[in-house]
């Protein structure tokens, strides 16, 4: 009698042993699930919007469509004394290339006109903070201004040219997520040999709006250039169209005041 009841216990004991163990398995599955919607929610959801406060205080959650005004001009300032900096000499990347800097190639660029022209590596870069649409035909007419004498080898018939920027207003808006930024400038081409200058007036009006911006999974296997390219879609804006900036007369040019041209035909580029 006292051998059943010993192996009655044995094979109970080894019932809620095997019930345990299944018990904790079917909970560990139901864990996985979960944590594996978890992260499909997190992949499939769009990056959150920083935005750094005037003051300098820590960045807060925003609206994912909000830029703060110097932020705006900031980008239009950068981006766009890079796309008209023709200096004939690549951006130094080491010390070596400060004490030897490496010549612009230049990349050619259909123009408007029929045929290939250069453009300079920065333009290239730079217009990457353009709309899609809008990137191809602002290259073909940046092609047509960019002197060939930006890549010649010879001193006495090298050029280069700079866009100096006398003002940038604060952004208008124009619609949620876009703005009007009015800029005046004047884009200054040198001869290197004797100094020579061409002035001429670039005032415009660029139409930007805010964008979504996804980081590269693997930034230590991009390139130099690469890196440059993807720095430009960092601000999470981008220009869409530009249009010539009408100065109203004498008066509101002396007073700082700023009007866009009604005439469509105006436009510098769409």
């Amino acid at each position: 009698m006292s051998l059943l009841q010993q192996k009655k216990k044995s094979i109970s004991l080894l019932s809620l042993l095997a019930i345990a163990g299944l018990a904790l398995h079917a909970l560990a599955l139901l864990i996985l699930i979960i944590q594996g919607i978890r992260i499909r929610q997190l992949s499939l959801r769009q990056p959150a919007n920083f935005v750094q406060l005037v003051a300098g205080q820590r960045p807060l959650l925003a609206d994912p469509l909000f830029r703060e005004p110097e932020a705006i001009r900031h980008f239009v300032n950068q981006t766009m004394t890079l796309m008209f900096n023709w200096s004939g000499i690549l951006p130094a990347q080491s010390l070596e290339e400060v004490d030897k800097p490496q010549r612009d190639q230049g990349l050619f660029i259909p123009t408007p006109q029929g045929g290939n022209q250069k453009i300079s590596t920065n333009s290239w870069v730079a217009s990457f903070a353009l709309s899609e649409d809008f990137r191809k035909g602002f290259l073909r007419e940046i092609a047509a201004m960019t002197p060939p004498e930006v890549f010649a080898s010879s001193p006495a018939q090298k050029m280069s040219a700079q866009l100096q920027i006398k003002r940038i207003d604060p952004p208008q808006s124009i619609g949620t997520g876009k703005w009007r930024v009015g800029m005046v400038a004047d884009l200054i081409q040198t001869r290197q040999s004797n100094g020579q200058k061409l002035i001429v007036p670039f005032n415009k009006d660029l139409l930007v709006r805010a964008i979504d911006y996804f980081p590269y999974s693997s930034p230590s296997n991009l390139t130099d250039l690469q890196k440059a390219i993807y720095n430009m879609r960092i601000d999470q804006l981008e220009i869409y169209e530009i249009r010539n900036l009408c100065l109203l007369d004498n008066n509101s040019r002396q007073s700082g005041e700023l009007g866009s041209c009604q005439s469509s035909s105006e436009r510098f580029l769409r």
